[in-house]
This record gives C-alpha cells, sequence and structure tokens, in this order.
C-alpha cells in the first residue's frame, strides 16, 4: 500500500526533475525575457539555415545564369536574381555561412584575447596595469569601422584578413569590461590564499580569476557577434572583405544597391533585410542574457 508521505516525495521528485530539465529552463526564459527568446529564435533559424545550406538552396549561388538576369521573384525564384542571374535566396542561405563564420571566429577570439589580457592586467597591477591601460586607450580612440578598415587597408581584402581587422577593435573593448570586474576579484581573500600555497600566475589567473568574469564574458561575446556581421558587411560592401564569387550579405548589397535601385529593387532589399535581422537577433539576445546574468537587472 502507498502512503501518503511516499506519494508525497515521488511528487517532489517530478517536480524536481522537471526543474532540472531543459524544457522547464527554455519555458522560464521565454516568459521572463520574450524579446530575448525571440532574438534566440532569430539566432537558431541563422545557424540552422547556415547548416543546412546544401539541403535548402534551391540552386548553386556561385552559378551565372545570364539568360536569368534580374528576374523579378516569382515561383521559379522566389526572391529573384541578381544581375548575373544568380538566384537571390541561394546565395542568402549560403551568406548565412560567411556570416555566421566571420561574426563567431572574431568575435570569440577577440573576447577571449580581451578576457585574458583584461585578468591579466587586473591581477598583476602596478606598472604593467598602467602601461596595458595606456594601450588600450589608444586603440579604443579609434571607432571600429576606421579601425577595421586600417587593418584591412594594410594586410588586403579576403576573408581571413576580414577576420583578423575585426578581431583587433574587440579585444580592447572586452579588456576593459572584464578588468573592471576583476578588480575586486583580485581582493578576494581566496586569491591569497591561492597566492600562499605557491600557485603559478597563469593557474591563479585562468582557474581562479578567469570563471568569476564569466558573466561579462558571455554578454560581449554575443554582443561583438552582431557586431562582426554588420563589420563584415560593411567592409564587404567597400569592396574590402569577403571576395567574388563567395556568397555574402555585404558583398550582395554592393552589387545592388546603387546601380537597381528602382530597376531591380530586390537585389538590395533581401541582403539588407537579413543583415538586420542578424545583428537585430544577436542584439536582442545578447542583452536578455545580460539581465539574467546581471543580480541587479535580475532582482528588478
Amino acid at each position: 500500500m502507498v502512503t501518503t508521505s511516499e506519494i508525497q516525495v515521488e511528487a517532489e521528485t517530478e517536480e524536481l526533475l522537471e526543474k532540472k530539465s531543459v524544457f522547464f529552463h527554455l519555458k522560464t526564459f521565454w516568459r521572463q525575457q520574450p524579446l530575448g527568446a525571440i532574438g534566440g529564435v532569430i539566432v537558431l533559424l541563422m545557424i540552422a539555415m547556415a547548416i543546412f545550406a546544401p539541403f535548402l538552396a534551391p540552386y548553386d549561388p556561385e552559378l551565372n545564369a545570364f539568360e536569368f538576369m534580374l528576374v523579378p521573384p516569382d515561383w521559379q525564384f522566389f526572391l529573384g536574381t541578381d544581375q548575373f542571374g544568380r538566384d537571390m535566396l541561394s546565395r542568402l542561405i549560403y551568406g548565412a555561412r560567411t556570416a555566421l563564420f566571420v561574426g563567431f571566429t572574431a568575435a570569440f577570439i577577440g573576447a577571449f584575447t580581451g578576457l585574458v589580457l583584461g585578468v591579466g592586467s587586473a591581477y598583476f597591477g602596478g606598472k604593467i596595469d598602467i602601461i596595458f591601460q595606456r594601450i588600450m586607450d589608444v586603440f579604443m580612440a579609434f571607432p571600429l569601422i576606421i579601425m577595421a578598415l586600417a587593418v584591412v587597408a594594410v594586410l588586403g581584402p579576403g576573408i581571413e584578413n576580414v577576420i583578423i581587422a575585426i578581431t583587433i577593435p574587440f579585444i580592447p573593448q572586452c579588456a576593459r569590461v572584464v578588468r573592471s570586474t576583476a578588480l575586486s576579484i583580485r581582493e578576494i581573500p581566496y586569491i591569497d590564499a591561492a597566492r600562499a600555497l605557491g600557485y603559478s600566475h597563469i593557474r591563479i589567473i585562468l582557474r581562479h580569476m578567469a570563471p568569476n568574469v564569466m558573466a561579462p564574458f558571455l554578454i560581449m561575446l554575443t554582443a561583438f557577434v552582431g557586431q562582426a556581421i554588420l563589420l563584415e558587411a560593411s567592409l564587404s560592401y567597400l569592396g574590402l572583405g569577403v571576395q567574388e564569387p563567395t556568397p555574402a550579405w555585404g558583398l550582395m548589397l554592393q552589387g545592388g544597391a546603387e546601380e537597381y535601385v528602382e530597376s531591380a529593387p530586390w537585389v538590395a532589399i533581401w541582403p539588407g533585410i537579413a543583415i538586420s535581422l542578424a545583428v537585430f537577433g544577436f542584439n536582442l539576445f545578447g542583452d536578455a542574457i545580460r539581465d539574467m546574468l546581471d543580480p541587479r537587472l535580475r532582482s528588478q
């Protein structure tokens, strides 16, 4: 015979398992951050589009079909074709691969490098911190796009050089934010205890300080992805980024923004919408992560 206490224990166990499930956390996130959830859906759709591009794209994105130049959207070409007869939908789908590859690579390298440098600067302090901060001030004196343009002008166009050009301006931004958090962590007694036990500086920085600045790091990382996508599109639009025939949203925008704005407006409209949605989605998702990880905002 099942007793009341056993039923109560079983109910509490089921409730605890439900709270630990992924669906429970997703439902909670959707309820607490509806705009962030919308941004997350946009990001997931973009990632899925990039992964399954060969199955979703109806045509080869690099195939020139001059007999179908500037065909308006119809049942054969759902989003129309460009000035070379290439299917716009296929190029948009494959362009998500370029945008995400550049965005995630540049954002992660820039944020991770800034994390290590920022925590190391706060940990050592003194003259090292002062010199490091003055160097960061020099980098931060230039706007993102100006710094990226300068780097690309030196290295030349190409997807690898674009990633380097976008990564460099991200490093001082993340380093400055992470350093401000790491300065308070440095004064906590367990850091002194780690020094007293003879742990190396690298171990203290990577194992005891870096994990405690993950909240601002994740926020910066998410924000950087959206900025990197926008910067890549800007550089490609100026002819300094990804080169033809690689599908890239900025490159597509360059090909139709001015010359075909009246005769074939879809050539510029679709890549512009794709860039806007991508940046919008990552910004919404990043703001939601910031609100959930910041205890001051979470308590409001």
